[in-house]
């Protein structure tokens, strides 16, 4: 038996309005993408992206979208996007689009994208850094949201961290300085390089 082949499009809604990410749902905007789907390709378009379609990931907090399509029909689904321009929700009607990222034949390419993706947009907010204490203060955020390597005589961390750690060469559950969970809303290294900047 053959498995049927997917696409995986890795999107960021962009959007001036605060609001419009944090109303995102995952029904809310897997149906939007149908019903664009089927105003420019019709009945043919709705069928062919209706099988095997899915919202894969949503974080409400850094707008990134993960939609899963077959690997026939992708290209319906990606032409689509360009003409999603608002986003209802809850009685409200919010003004965005969605920027594609990445087309990716699996969940893990995807994910190494958004790592890269992520390193350089903080290099880019590094670099625009006004003056020191607004450099400091990211620099701080991101120490601060890294974990460092667990002492053995160190309280317990939440079960939520504690799936982000992984086992050395030893046998000990350590987690890196350099995994940041807050950058994509997945384990995204960040290299040690980019928490000292000198511009």
């Amino acid at each position: 038996m053959v498995r049927f082949k997917h696409r995986y499009l890795l999107c960021e809604v962009v959007s001036d309005d605060p609001r419009c990410r944090l109303s995102l749902d995952d029904r809310v905007l897997g149906g939007l993408v149908r019903d664009t789907v089927a105003r420019l390709h019709g009945t043919f378009g709705a069928a062919a992206c209706s099988i095997g379609f899915a919202v894969r990931y949503l974080n409400a907090y850094t707008g990134i979208v993960l939609l899963r399509c077959r690997k026939e029909f992708y290209q319906l689904v990606w032409s689509a996007l360009p003409f999603i321009t608002h986003l209802e929700s809850k009685g409200h009607r919010y003004p965005c689009f969605l920027n594609t990222l990445h087309v990716g034949g699996t969940i893990r390419t995807c994910q190494k994208f958004l790592i890269q993706y992520n390193r350089r947009q903080l290099l880019i907010l590094l670099q625009n850094c006004t003056d020191e204490g607004e450099r400091e203060a990211i620099q701080k955020s991101v120490t601060r949201s890294c974990l460092l390597e667990e002492e053995p005589g160190e309280e317990e961390l939440s079960d939520e961290w504690m799936s982000l750690r992984v086992p050395d060469t030893s046998g000990r559950f350590v987690t890196s300085a350099s995994t940041c969970p807050f950058i994509s809303g997945w384990n995204a290294p960040i290299p040690p390089e980019f928490l000292t900047l000198d511009f």
